[in-house]
């Protein structure tokens, strides 16, 4: 655990103050959207590996019967508190094995933290796992080589009693290597007593040639797909992954 963000570990309770379930409406219905455009039957159970606070979730449970992994306990209990409905299991998405399969597997941005091939690789080879022939996958990665760009962005939201703000700082010191860094600052606020925490995430980067040469390597048929958010303006890309028979 001691290798986890600050925010997924002493700051986990602050989660849904920094990311609010509600700004993850418009997301989640694209996901299901290509999802079941890719898929040969219908989609009943899901696997959401990295599933952090749950906002997600949160949205897909309405239409799936889901189970989350995450590595983070104290992340999963932010979700247990959102999401009492769904199975909750501690593991890493690099290693964790349930013993069954389902019809989807979902992997939001938790898959951005993976900065080398082999635990990319891993992580895929766990949702491969998992998804039963003929079943998808949905891998949604926050940075992409050919798109990648340094930016900044902010926000926070009002909670009883307290708020947070933050500004994110996302920035690549090195563009022969395969990892970003995404600095974090949150003021923290209880009352009028205010808290100021650097917390340091680091990203991985890869082409989508790299993406799709590790899917087909672990058993899936798989493409990109470029989807828009409101607010966003740059063109937004998934990777629809279908398991072999």
């Amino acid at each position: 655990m001691d290798d986890l963000p600050r925010l997924y570990s002493d700051y986990a309770d602050w989660w849904p103050l920094l990311s609010a379930p509600a700004d993850y409406a418009e997301e989640v219905g694209v996901y299901l959207r290509l999802l079941q455009g890719a898929a040969p039957g219908e989609l009943r159970r899901a696997l959401e590996l990295g599933s952090g606070g749950g906002n997600n979730a949160h949205h897909y449970a309405a239409a799936l019967e889901l189970t989350l992994v995450d590595r983070s306990p104290r992340m999963l209990a932010v979700s247990r508190a959102l999401n009492p409905g769904c199975e909750h299991v501690t593991g890493d998405m690099r290693d964790v094995r349930l013993g069954r399969t389902f019809d989807a597997v979902l992997v939001h941005d938790a898959v951005s933290y993976l900065t080398s091939e082999a635990d990319l690789r891993a992580a895929m080879a766990t949702a491969a796992h998992h998804c039963r022939p003929g079943g998808v996958a949905l891998f949604t990665p926050d940075h992409l080589r050919e798109t990648f760009a340094p930016s900044t962005s902010h926000g926070g939201h009002d909670g009883e009693g307290r708020a947070l703000r933050y500004l994110e700082w996302c920035w690549d010191p090195d563009p022969d290597d395969t990892v970003v860094i995404v600095d974090m600052a949150y003021l923290l606020r209880v009352d009028e007593r205010v808290e100021v925490v650097h917390d340091r995430h680091l990203h991985g980067l890869f082409a989508r040639a790299t993406w799709l040469r590790l899917l087909g390597e672990v058993g899936f048929e798989a493409h990109v797909v470029p989807y828009r958010l409101a607010g966003v303006p740059e063109p937004l890309e998934a990777f629809v992954a279908r398991r072999r028979a």
